[in-house]
């Protein structure tokens, strides 16, 4: 759990950076979420950080209720993101940014003293702590990405992305389940780091499908903000392109 922590207050930081500096023209600047603002996003971050801080705390029910209780089984994630946003759009950037800030910096500390394998709840089912920490960073990523890309600069690759590969490795059998597909048998991801290193994943099992590429592609692919036939992920087996379509890091 805290090597996670660590990673995810990595990641914190990396998006505080961008924030501190921007104008109230820069809150407004549309990102790479369609119908979403940077404001938009950071008011997203700050509601499912809420909710995880909940989830340790056990109160993720009323939490989930008191923010927006379209964000449940019963809908899809993004439909609920969406109206959970809509429903508390139009606060200041500096209260958007305050909120963010105090929440995750919450969040840290809670996760900090909390038992990696505890099962804690969330919004499709429960969990292992040390999961919903991971989905977290995920998801702190991926909007750092689309913060960037509203301003014009570049996606940052950065070895924070291991623990991002990993849950979207790991969770591929609930990916497919959810799906209502099946795996062929087990997955290997045979990738490339930051620093043009290997990363390699290899199942317990011989692997049926070998996926092979770049960590930030996958990274891209599996947070939906790349199209998995536009970048150089490819690979060998019965479920490479099962796998590129349905694989993921939210949930």
């Amino acid at each position: 759990m805290q090597e996670i922590v660590a990673a995810l207050t990595e990641q914190h930081s990396e998006l505080a950076g961008l924030l501190d500096p921007l104008t109230v023209d820069g809150w407004s600047r549309p990102s790479r979420c369609p119908g979403w603002s940077v404001s938009d996003v950071v008011l997203h971050l700050a509601q499912t950080d809420e909710l995880a801080l909940a989830s340790l705390n056990g109160t993720f029910d009323a939490a989930l209720e008191q923010i927006g209780s379209s964000l449940d089984g019963n809908s899809s994630v993004d439909a609920g993101a969406d109206a959970m946003v809509a429903a508390q759009r139009g606060m200041s950037s500096s209260e958007v940014r305050e909120r963010w800030r105090l929440g995750s910096f919450e969040l840290l500390r809670s996760l900090a003293g909390t038992d990696p394998s505890a099962r804690v709840p969330w919004v499709m089912g429960d969990m292992a702590a040390r999961t919903l920490a991971t989905t977290r960073l995920a998801e702190c990523w991926i909007h750092t990405g689309d913060v960037l890309s509203a301003l014009d600069r570049p996606i940052v690759s950065s070895d924070r992305m291991r623990h991002i590969v990993r849950l979207a490795w790991r969770t591929l059998p609930y990916a497919f389940a959810g799906a209502g597909r099946e795996l062929a048998g087990p997955v290997e991801l045979d990738l490339t780091g930051p620093a043009g290193e290997g990363w390699d994943f290899v199942p317990d099992e011989p692997s049926v499908t070998i996926i092979t590429g770049s960590a930030l592609d996958l990274c891209q692919v599996a947070g939906r903000r790349a199209v998995a036939a536009e970048t150089g992920l490819g690979g060998t087996g019965p479920d490479v392109d099962a796998v590129l379509e349905l694989i993921r890091t939210f949930a």
